[in-house]
């Protein structure tokens, strides 16, 4: 049932003669992100240069906590979502906003890689958890 194999190819069963491979959640994955990129590549252009680096500057506050810095990223997030008009649902246009933040703060201070990936990684599974898995069930579907 969809068990990866020893030789690491997916496992299939035949039917009516033919080797027929168990659908994977990578072709899903692989839709929703060329899908959030292009909204990516479009909200990009509205993140202003100054909202970086002011979020820059609180990941490397070593004063704040994990929670702190979560806190204030969602802040950001919110307050960016209401500034780009969009017909999206608002979940979609936050999660992929706090993507782009994520990048352009990495772009702009390389040695933060660690940290915001870890507290976008922790905001996305805090708000967006249930989204994205609804997000994966439709694209299935």
């Amino acid at each position: 049932d969809d068990e990866l194999q020893t030789d690491g190819n997916r496992s299939g069963h035949y039917q009516n003669g033919e080797l027929e491979l168990a659908p994977t959640n990578e072709d899903v994955i692989r839709i929703i992100a060329a899908q959030l990129a292009e909204i990516g590549d479009q909200f990009n252009k509205e993140i202003q240069g100054r909202v970086v680096n002011d979020l820059a500057q609180h990941f490397l506050s070593e004063n704040l906590s994990r929670e702190e810095i979560t806190q204030h990223m969602s802040r950001v997030v919110r307050e960016l979502a209401r500034s780009i008009p969009s017909d999206m649902e608002p979940e979609k246009a936050m999660l992929v906003l706090a993507m782009v933040l994520t990048k352009k703060i990495v772009n702009t201070v390389p040695s933060l890689l660690h940290r915001v990936y870890n507290t976008t990684l922790n905001y996305m599974n805090q708000q967006f958890h249930n989204y994205i898995v609804e997000m994966v069930s439709a694209v299935k579907e």
